[in-house]
């Protein structure tokens, strides 16, 4: 049996700091706070408010400003989504993203809820965590997008399509998150798109988008979004 340590023990006090400092490693850079001299941030939610929906972001319906508003700990904002029973889409148009120079799209997240019986494979296609990249196509139909979700149960890798070819999708992570943690994500959308779209000349990217939806599942979902950056190739968080 370990020793017991006194309260009254300057050393234990210290001690006692020092654990509580490495305990906030983690989250802190999981959060891909570190230097990022090759990125630039698209969205950090710094200039929103707490509890409300996020400033300069736009949602497909009024609900959505619903399910999505801004959420703070240690000292780190981001977008936290509630989703009951709806599919509302929420984004913001990301001005001067070269994705020659950038072609990368970095950001954190982490599930809080998956909606219930959910399967993207299906008419069940409802997930925790998704986020687009959004390419202007045609204001009929709407934009092109490559789209990113954190499943459940569909096996990472799998490619996906919805909404008539337009948005192509990729399953990026599957299952719970460790301990319910923050997850940090690097894709090259520029390769992606250029792939799924046949496209030969890098686009010109309309925004950035995330949906956590429960539509057709008739359930709930939630989960967190942080950090989004544009970086070049090479660079690491």
């Amino acid at each position: 049996m370990a020793p017991r340590l006194h309260r009254g023990n300057g050393m234990t006090r210290a001690l006692s700091a020092v654990v509580a400092a490495l305990l906030l490693l983690p989250a802190v850079s999981s959060l891909g706070l570190g230097a990022q001299n090759d990125c630039v941030t698209l969205e950090d939610f710094k200039t929103s408010r707490v509890g409300e929906f996020p400033a300069g972001w736009k949602a497909r319906k009024d609900a959505g400003e619903q399910v999505y508003a801004v959420a703070e700990e240690r000292g780190v904002r981001f977008l936290r989504a509630v989703s009951r029973e709806l599919g509302i889409q929420a984004g913001r148009e990301t001005k001067d993203w070269d994705l020659a120079a950038r072609p990368m799209l970095a950001w954190s997240w982490r599930p809080r809820q998956f909606p219930k019986g959910a399967d993207e494979r299906t008419s069940k296609n409802d997930s925790a965590l998704a986020v687009y990249l959004l390419v202007e196509h045609s204001r009929v139909t709407g934009p092109k997008a490559v789209k990113y979700i954190w499943s459940e149960r569909v096996p990472v890798g799998t490619h996906l399509t919805s909404n008539n070819g337009l948005t192509q999708v990729r399953v990026l992570r599957t299952g719970p998150a460790a301990r319910g943690g923050w997850m940090e994500e690097r894709v090259n959308v520029l390769e992606d798109f250029q792939k799924y779209f046949d496209a030969k000349e890098p686009p010109k990217p309309e925004g950035i988008a995330v949906l956590t939806d429960a539509d057709d599942t008739k359930s709930s979902a939630a989960g967190d979004y942080a950090n989004f950056r544009a970086c070049a190739a090479a660079a690491r968080s």
